[in-house]
């Protein structure tokens, strides 16, 4: 009896946050590992604690910040992104660069580097650069 109480208290608060529109975070998997995705990049100086616990100054460090609807957990430092690394992809030019940290403002297929990261791709007077190619990777 224990038991069936506790399955149909976790439904019941399950079904409460899909019928008052709560968010839930989506599990670990559904961040797609290796798939292609196209989109836009930009760069971003700031320093600080990023999101996953540690500090990053993007001014001199090739980081990325990855969109909010990628994250998994509640806490972003437990958050299996952070174990993880962006392949970005423009015009024939690669780097390989560490999720650290997360882009409140990014759309779904928007990365912001690290200056640095931005450099190997793009001048950074250009600010944005669309187009780019980019996957997580293990």
């Amino acid at each position: 009896m224990l038991i069936n109480r506790r399955v149909s208290g976790v439904v019941s608060i399950g079904l409460a946050a899909a019928l008052l529109g709560v968010a839930q975070a989506s599990p670990a998997s559904a961040v797609p590992i290796g798939k292609v995705r196209k989109g836009k990049a930009t760069f971003y100086t700031s320093s600080g604690i990023g999101a996953c616990g540690k500090w990053v100054d993007a001014s001199t460090q090739s980081i990325v910040a990855v969109p909010r609807k990628w994250w998994t957990t509640a806490n972003s430092t437990k958050d299996p992104l952070c174990r993880l690394n962006v392949v970005v992809t423009y015009k024939g030019h690669s780097v390989i660069v560490p999720v650290m940290d997360k882009c409140g403002g990014c759309g779904p297929n928007q990365l912001d580097l690290g200056r640095l990261a931005f450099a190997k791709l793009a001048a950074p007077s250009k600010g944005v650069i669309k187009g780019v190619k980019w996957k997580f990777v293990r």
